[in-house]
């Protein structure tokens, strides 16, 4: 009886601490993340200081999501609402509050999100971890795809496009 008593103890513990340890998007990662932003390109590379927001707001569902890139002692806000469009199915809209509305799915709390402007393919990837997050910005040109395979054979018709932009952080929660 001691043991069966000790043993449920145990599991007990067990469970409640693996449940502390686990996260959940977005509350788990409300706050000011700060460092540097590596910004690499064809034509160079460049470095600037950079902000990412993730608060809480008055409204259900709906958070502030926003960016800010510091050069030159100039700040440069870009103030978004995180949306949530199926929490369960880790589906969210990020709206730039302009009409732009971007999809993101988010898995193991990484929030993923793909769109193209202006001719230019856009991949973007935020990674939260306990007191930090990555965030990582792929861009190519479409003009630029670059097609390979053959015609009428068993291997496909391959589109490639070679990333011109990369950008990349490691921020800091505050």
């Amino acid at each position: 009886m001691k043991k069966t008593f000790l043993l449920i103890a145990l599991l007990f513990f067990i469970n409640s601490f693996s449940q502390e340890k686990t996260l959940h998007f977005p509350t788990d990662y409300f706050g000011v993340y700060k460092g540097d932003l590596k910004i690499q390109s064809v034509r160079g590379e460049n470095k600037i200081d950079m902000e990412f927001h993730l608060n809480k707001t008055d409204k259900a569902n709906q958070y502030q999501y926003m960016l800010v890139y510091i050069f030159d002692g100039k700040h440069q806000q870009r103030k978004y609402t995180l949306l949530t469009k199926d929490a369960s199915k880790g589906q969210y809209l990020v709206d730039e509050n302009n009409g732009i509305l971007l999809d993101a799915q988010l898995f193991d709390n990484v929030l993923y999100f793909m769109f193209e402007v202006e001719e230019t393919l856009i991949t973007t990837t935020l990674r939260f971890n306990k007191n930090d997050m990555n965030f990582e910005i792929t861009a190519t040109n479409k003009n630029k795809k670059v097609v390979t395979g053959q015609e009428n054979t068993e291997v496909s018709e391959v589109i490639s496009y070679p990333i011109t932009t990369v950008q990349k952080a490691r921020l800091i929660k505050e």
